[in-house]
């Protein structure tokens, strides 16, 4: 890849993985507008690596907080609201690494195209549109409880799916029980750590055995441009969310989810 077309997969990763609009519905389309070849292996682990450190560092202090209150849950039997929080997202992460393992082949072989991306932008972007509607409760993330911690872990499962969005999915099930958009959008933020991790640790994995001839060049610059585009994106949008909602989010899946349509009956 040259130094352009690094940096507009790196942007679309790091600006998608956490908006509620599907990553997966977007990198389809540098390919289909531009005809541009797959990125590889190495370069989908940097970009989400970048990502992933964007999360971390951002909720830095939560995730040291929580880390150190499980730790206490365990070792000291203490329990208070960090400690309750962090085993609601280890329970939320067990339904997507249970899906994952045993549909990962069919996913891959059968899931992985224009049609089924179209169609899960479009249909998860009304959903979306419904939930934020319907949402009144204002439920915080520490008020959570492990019953719709698990709830929202099926709904990760499920983002799965090309084009269904893992953020876009959480989020929608989140406030279809009654948390407040910004606690559910803080609650999907919390939730990618151990499941992008995880994903990280699997793909390197394959990375390493794959023989993949790595340029460590376009790997550095797709790390520091993913983790600006995440960091700031994370930023923004918890700030905004409670004011302007879903609806730009769902306009824009609708909008996305025709011109790939487009793509497919052209």
């Amino acid at each position: 890849m040259d130094t352009f077309q690094v940096i507009v997969l790196a942007l679309i990763q790091g600006l998608t993985e956490f908006l509620p609009i599907s990553s997966s519905a977007h990198l389809i389309l540098p390919a289909q507008l531009l005809g541009w070849e797959d990125q590889g292996l190495s370069f989908d682990v940097a970009v989400n690596t970048g990502s992933l450190c964007a999360v971390i560092i951002y909720f830095r202090r939560e995730l040291w907080s929580m880390f150190k209150a499980w730790g206490g849950s365990i070792f000291k039997g203490e329990h208070n609201d960090e400690s309750k929080l962090a085993w609601w997202i280890i329970l939320a992460t067990i339904p997507a690494v249970i899906v994952g393992f045993a549909a990962k082949d069919f996913i891959a072989t059968h899931l992985r195209n224009i049609e089924v991306v179209a169609t899960t932008t479009i249909v998860f972007g009304l959903l979306l549109w419904w939930a934020d509607r319907m949402t009144s409760k204002g439920l915080t993330e520490f008020q959570v409880g492990w019953k719709k911690a698990l709830i929202i872990g099926v709904a990760q499962a499920m983002a799965l799916i090309p084009g269904t969005s893992r953020s876009g999915a959480t989020i929608t099930a989140a406030l279809m029980l009654g948390l407040g958009r910004e606690a559910a959008a803080r609650f999907s933020f919390l939730m990618s750590v151990p499941i992008s991790l995880g994903a990280a640790i699997l793909v390197t994995k394959d990375l390493l055995s794959s023989g993949e001839v790595i340029d460590y060049q376009a790997l550095t610059l797709g790390i520091v441009v993913s983790f600006l585009a995440a960091y700031a994106c994370i930023h923004v949008f918890l700030k905004l969310v409670s004011r302007i909602g879903m609806t730009p989010f769902v306009v824009y899946r609708l909008a996305l989810g025709a011109l790939l349509c487009v793509f497919i009956f052209a």
